[in-house]
């Protein structure tokens, strides 16, 4: 989310030509396509995400009929509330099926027991946040909801990119990332908070500007431990990004590192303390 400028304080445009790209079509998907559709969106996005997290973890001992029950999981993890799955019964139930397949598959000794539960923490990773996506847009109102999450956690870490390019010159956690810095933190606070001001004034009048406010906060704080979080992970790998299907974002989990914790942050702020949709 925040970073630190580069010797000659330019961007890369091949964000801007992505985020061309890319903005509208999840802003159709979101608005004015069914449930579904955001759905199997979240699905392929998620899978890509979480198979470059796989590569990271597992590196050269990858095992690809566990990383398809991993797969397998995920999907299901996000697609539970149109099949209504209870989420309790399908993480054991996932849980055990990836524990008979490390040990089916001949899963060294030392790795019996870790193979596993790395697979099924990065279903609880990327597959939980993403089905909160979910569950808010199943709301009468949800689409809009999303569509609020979407915009100020795209404006938070846009602010801060842009806002640390400029003006970028005190290291926030330079051990686990040199390139984020106060200075862009600031400006993803200021931008989320104008552009959840913005959205509450234009299409989610569910929502107070207290609410907007408190939201640009939480969303920009919540955010920046989820792209230190994914930092963390690819620092131990040794690696600077996810991977390259995104150019000048890097891997799909470099793209959502930040939305994995915005969303969860959000569902449950509506649902505990505007009370709009009951908990998970």
């Amino acid at each position: 989310m925040t970073t630190s400028p580069a010797p000659t304080r330019q961007f890369d445009l091949r964000r801007l030509y992505t985020a061309a790209a890319l903005i509208p079509t999840v802003y159709l998907i979101i608005v004015h396509l069914a449930p579904w559709a955001l759905t199997l969106l979240l699905i392929a996005v998620g899978s890509i995400a979480l198979l470059e997290l796989y590569r990271l973890s597992f590196q050269s001992r990858l095992n690809n009929l566990l990383v398809g029950v991993g797969l397998a999981v995920f999907v299901l993890t996000i697609a539970r509330s149109h099949l209504s799955l209870p989420l309790p019964e399908l993480l054991l139930g996932g849980a055990f099926a990836l524990v008979m397949t490390a040990l089916a598959v001949g899963t060294s000794s030392a790795y019996r027991w870790k193979d596993p539960l790395l697979a099924l923490l990065g279903v609880l990773y990327v597959g939980i946040p993403l089905s909160t996506v979910v569950s808010a847009r199943s709301l009468p109102s949800g689409a809009f909801l999303v569509l609020f999450l979407a915009v100020v956690t795209w404006a938070s870490d846009s602010a801060a990119y842009y806002a640390g390019t400029l003006w970028g010159k005190h290291p926030l956690m330079p051990s686990i990332s040199p390139k984020k810095t106060y200075e862009g933190l600031l400006g993803g606070l200021m931008g989320a908070i104008a552009a959840a001001v913005l959205a509450q004034m234009w299409f989610a009048s569910e929502l107070s500007w207290t609410d907007a406010v408190a939201l640009g906060i939480l969303l920009t704080l919540t955010g920046l431990v989820g792209d230190l979080f994914e930092s963390a992970i690819k620092r131990r790998a040794g690696v600077k990004d996810s991977g390259g299907i995104l150019p000048g974002h890097g891997g799909m989990l470099d793209r959502i590192d930040s939305l994995l914790f915005t969303a969860p942050t959000f569902y449950y702020y509506i649902a505990y303390i505007r009370g709009l949709l009951p908990p998970l």
